[in-house]
């Protein structure tokens, strides 16, 4: 098989565009836009079942990891990827020499004056603001940043993932690129373990590992644990039949195979988990959308949420049980993929507030729950589409958006 993997590899290469970053029936199930504080940010991410912990203090070996690009790569002269401005929802920021907020500021006290993007990692982003370089959090943006080249720029916040892979045996999405056998009680080792038959979509190759997205970090899966590798169609053409044209996957947390999780915690994870498996499939049953349709994620797309377990959820900034918890990373994880293709047009998206559900890089989510909390998208395409969620419980969410004629 891999030899048959390497033979793929080496000729979808060439063929694949690499688009890399340039970047419930409660009411009330996520934050709307507005302030929140970073015990808010935190208090979200507890509701949506995540780890509040900074992953990136958790990587062992730093130097055997995907590096995003830093100030050295730029200068003032360099072209901007996007123009936008710096947000004021909570008042002033600070643009940073270092990707850190404790390291000296380059600019101090600044809130809705234009800057330059030239770079956008997952959680820092590099921008230019008359004439200085520094890093600012991808919280202190706001959303209506614009490609300077919207032909060849992806949209502000949108990567494309190039390939969807099935697990061939029991794998680690590791924390390093690092081949060493791991225990299971080396937890400080991986971010999860996906069993065979689950379906991912992988965002690039990289010296011979595949990256993804581990919510706000990056993940790495030794490619000989995969199989029936497909290239995700860099346009809405496909490359052949079982290509789609678009896919993300977003993971969620495991907490109740974690030592010393209660009884009451095993129980609200593993139903959070079957809602995200439900909602999966919901969106697969329903997905089929001719040229005109609307997809309303409150309705038969996702909703009623009457028909989910209760887990943890976002009620009136609090977290607390609600039918429905976890329907909301359905939800953002499809937003992730349709964002991808310009014929399907978000007519309603609203992110979880300030600081965004920790499962995914800031403000790539799309909250639902009630009137003001939802998904809508409309097939602007002249040719139908076929939406499909897969999910396995063990920690990967997929969604996929194909052609349908």
């Amino acid at each position: 098989m891999m030899q048959k993997w390497k033979k793929w590899l080496a000729a979808l290469c060439a063929a694949v565009l690499l688009m890399s970053w340039m970047p419930g029936g409660v009411p009330a199930l996520a934050e709307e836009d507005g302030e929140m504080s970073e015990e808010d940010s935190q208090e979200l991410a507890a509701a949506e079942g995540e780890d509040t912990e900074d992953e990136e203090s958790a990587v062992a070996d730093p130097s055997a990891v995907y590096h995003e690009k830093t100030l050295a790569d730029f200068d003032v002269n360099s072209p901007a990827l996007y123009r936008g401005r710096i947000t004021d929802v909570i008042g002033a920021y600070s643009i940073y020499s270092d990707k850190s907020i404790n390291s000296p500021k380059v600019v101090k006290g600044i809130k809705n004056v234009p800057v330059d993007i030239l770079y956008v990692g997952l959680v820092w982003v590099i921008v230019r603001y008359e004439g200085k370089l520094g890093y600012v959090k991808r919280e202190y943006l706001s959303k209506d940043f614009e490609a300077v080249d919207p032909v060849n720029t992806a949209p502000f916040q949108v990567q494309k993932h190039q390939y969807i892979a099935t697990v061939a045996k029991e794998c680690y999405v590791r924390k390093t690129m690092t081949k060493e056998p791991l225990e299971e009680k080396n937890l400080k080792s991986y971010w999860v373990k996906l069993n065979p038959g689950t379906q991912i979509s992988i965002w690039q190759f990289q010296d011979g590992w595949a990256i993804v997205n581990y919510m706000r970090s990056y993940g790495y899966i030794d490619p000989n644990d995969l199989t029936d590798l497909i290239p995700v169609s860099p346009t809405d053409q496909p490359i052949s039949k079982e290509s789609p044209i678009a896919a993300y996957t977003s993971y969620y947390t495991m907490k109740h195979l974690k030592p010393g999780c209660s009884k009451e915690d095993r129980t609200n994870n593993l139903n959070r988990i079957w809602n995200i498996g439900h909602g999966a499939e919901k969106i697969t049953a329903t997905g089929y959308m001719e040229p005109g349709d609307t997809f309303d994620g409150n309705k038969k797309n996702i909703g009623p949420y009457r028909e989910y377990k209760l887990a943890i959820g976002l009620v009136d900034g609090k977290a607390v049980l609600s039918s429905g918890g976890g329907t909301c990373q359905v939800s953002s994880t499809l937003y992730n993929a349709i964002s991808q293709l310009p014929g399907l047009t978000i007519t309603k998206r609203r992110p979880h507030g300030y600081g965004g559900a920790s499962y995914l890089p800031i403000h790539c989510d799309a909250a639902v729950g009630n009137d003001s909390l939802n998904l809508k998208f409309r097939n602007d395409y002249d040719f139908p589409i076929q939406l499909v969620g897969k999910s396995s419980g063990d920690g990967a969410l997929l969604m996929m958006v194909y052609r349908a004629d």
